[in-house]
């Protein structure tokens, strides 16, 4: 694989979900990172990683596009990768079910390539790990030689925005997850688990889908905003790092960042990161110039930590989901996504009203905003 000095982001600007766009764009990327043959052999088993979190219309900008993912499955087998498969363990539904309907799973078909729903955890120890010392992996995803992790541009309530660190998370099975958000019940927490993840299972490659990325009430309930850019790259800090410079967010800001750069998964420094285009190299700067989008929705509030633990410590101004009265439609999905054990929220007054809260209870993990189909649930 050809080296950098440093870490290498490409980005490569597309206007809309053109197939044939996204594939030219994605073999110059590749090219300008060292081709996928120094990244991975051919004999190598290969996993596709999208981000399906649940099942939604494309458009919504929920999933990744599967645009996206029928252009690197193309490539793939241009150059002669044979042994590929696709898959994700979802917050609702399987990964078959959730493709069904979006075209992806036509892409995937097109290019035989096998859908597997990570039916089958596996409890791996990993003693090294700096907050994670045991995880529950689909046995699919320790199978595969290298991963591909073709993650989604969007908000995300506890960790301020959901990129390519975060995307690895649907390699832990089923319940898993949900228990993942009781062990791991802050974002610092839960960032540092998310670096052991990645460390653990060490993807190869990186592919950001910002075409149409989600801004606000992400992940799942926020609203599509274009910002005509797929990222690229071997370094996942470096990635999500210029997916906050282009949204006006200190890279410091996001507890992946912080964290993947001291334990050594990559950098977020503007200094350490070169950011190539199909034109060739731009500063962060001109990137910024010129890709964009300072109007772009994501909590940008920052407090001294001393001042920010008092805060917390007094329960004020602490993040809180609520429910919006007149977008529920009590499907308790919000009850039954809920990890604490005797459930922080639950219909208290029976179906016929909407879910209450118990906010002593409740350990902000925003597992109930993530799921709800609705959009009825939001951060204050």
């Amino acid at each position: 694989m050809e080296r950098f000095n440093k870490s290498r982001v490409i980005l490569m600007p597309c206007r809309d979900y053109d197939e044939e766009e996204i594939y030219r764009q994605l073999q110059v990327g590749i090219r300008l990172l060292g081709g996928l043959e120094g990244l991975i052999e051919k004999r190598e088993k290969i996993l596709l990683k999208p981000n399906l979190v649940r099942k939604a219309e494309v458009d919504r900008a929920v999933i990744t596009h599967p645009a996206v993912m029928g252009a690197l499955a193309r490539i793939l087998r241009e150059e002669g990768y044979e042994n590929i498969i696709c898959g994700d363990s979802c917050g609702i539904g399987t990964a078959s079910r959730t493709m069904a309907g979006t075209g992806m799973e036509r892409q995937m078909e097109k290019y035989g390539i096998p859908v597997t729903d990570f039916s089958h955890p596996v409890k791996v120890d990993y003693p090294q790990g700096h907050q994670a010392k045991q995880f529950v992996i689909a046995q699919d995803a320790l199978d595969a030689d290298a991963i591909i992790n073709v993650c989604k541009m969007k908000t995300h309530a506890l960790e301020r925005v959901t990129g390519a660190v975060k995307n690895m998370y649907g390699c832990v099975c089923g319940l898993q997850k949900a228990k993942g958000h009781t062990l791991y019940p802050n974002a610092e927490s839960f960032a540092r688990m998310l670096i052991d993840l990645n460390q653990l299972l060490k993807p190869r490659l990186y592919l950001m889908d910002g075409i149409v990325a989600m801004e606000g009430n992400g992940p799942t309930s926020g609203d599509p905003v274009k910002m005509g850019v797929m990222l690229l790259s071997a370094d996942p800090i470096a990635l999500d790092a210029v997916f906050c410079r282009l949204v006006d967010l200190d890279p410091q800001m996001v507890p992946t960042n912080v964290h993947g750069m001291q334990y050594g998964l990559g950098t977020w420094k503007t200094e350490e990161i070169e950011v190539f285009t199909p034109d060739g190299e731009v500063s962060m700067e001109e990137a910024v110039s010129r890709w964009g989008n300072p109007g772009y929705r994501v909590d940008r509030e920052k407090y001294g930590k001393n001042i920010w633990n008092a805060l917390k410590a007094l329960k004020i101004f602490q993040k809180k989901p609520y429910i919006v009265e007149e977008k529920c439609r009590r499907c308790g999905i919000c009850v039954e996504s809920c990890p604490v054990e005797g459930k922080a929220v639950t219909f208290k007054n029976g179906r016929e009203n909407i879910p209450v809260y118990n906010y002593r209870k409740c350990i902000r993990c925003f597992c109930c905003q993530e799921m709800c189909p609705h959009k009825a649930i939001e951060v204050k």
